[in-house]
């Protein structure tokens, strides 16, 4: 059996790591689930810039701050709240979309070897999603990978594979140097004081107008003008993530955590 992948630090959600094996996992199935408890607190979740034409319609993208910025959906404005999910990890909005870091859950490729850039299909073995459960789809059969695991891993390596574009997105940007701190200001009708957040990073349309032709060019040709402007549409969201948490009672306060 191949050991367990050497991680300084765990991605968002997993609390453990362990490689599907044929002979370790024969017997264990995958559960349905209609919910997501490991989100319920949860207020950022990265995204990939597929994802951006879809998700801008439902909540705010942000890029993280500090040297390697990654695009973050907003689910709230304030660290630990979710106004998408309830505290059993419910959807409280239909539809709604669910990005893909939280419907690969609990899987993620991982390189088990450092020598080497093989990628394995692990899981979180602390998930209560897989196990030996007498209903459920079967992980393996006749020791082969199911139809659903094949599903599974097929996913995984489309979700990898837009990592990659993702970050050759953000690389282009900062190359483009258009990236500026981000600022929103809330004013509540009736409040004293106006709510100011920050924290985060987003796109400043005055260097975008003021691209060379070169350069703009560059961003038409490959795609990258249309993500740009659906980070930037979706900002208004910001609002309605407020008022979400308004009606709530999750009070907001004035700083916004990524």
């Amino acid at each position: 059996m191949a050991s367990a992948p050497q991680q300084q630090a765990l991605p968002l959600f997993y609390k453990d790591l362990m490689p599907l094996s044929t002979q370790e996992h024969a017997d264990f199935r995958i559960r349905g689930a209609d919910r997501a408890p490991f989100v319920a607190n949860v207020h950022a979740i990265p995204l990939t810039v597929e994802e951006f034409p879809v998700a801008q319609r439902h909540m705010p993208i942000v890029f993280s701050v500090g040297d390697e910025p990654v695009p973050l959906a907003l689910m709230g404005l304030n660290e630990g709240v979710n106004v998408f999910f309830d505290e059993e990890g419910k959807l409280t909005q239909d539809p709604f979309y669910v990005p893909a870091y939280i419907r690969r859950y609990p899987y993620l490729l991982a390189r088990l070897n450092p020598d080497n850039d093989e990628l394995s299909l692990c899981f979180d073995p602390t998930t209560d999603l897989i196990g030996k459960f007498d209903e459920g789809e079967r992980l393996f059969e006749d020791g082969q990978p199911s139809e659903a695991t094949k599903a599974i891993l097929g996913f995984n390596e489309q979700f990898e594979q837009a990592g990659q574009r993702t970050a050759m997105f953000i690389k282009d940007l900062k190359e483009l140097d258009i990236l500026i701190d981000g600022e929103v200001t809330i004013q509540p009708e009736g409040a004293a004081q106006p709510f100011i957040y920050r924290g985060f990073l987003m796109v400043d349309e005055a260097k975008l107008n003021e691209l060379r032709g070169d350069q703009l060019r560059k961003i038409v040709q490959n795609g990258m003008l249309p993500l740009i402007y659906a980070h930037l549409f979706s900002l208004s969201m910001m609002r309605d993530v407020f008022a979400r948490q308004q009606q709530q009672g999750k009070t907001p306060v004035p700083q916004l955590v990524s």
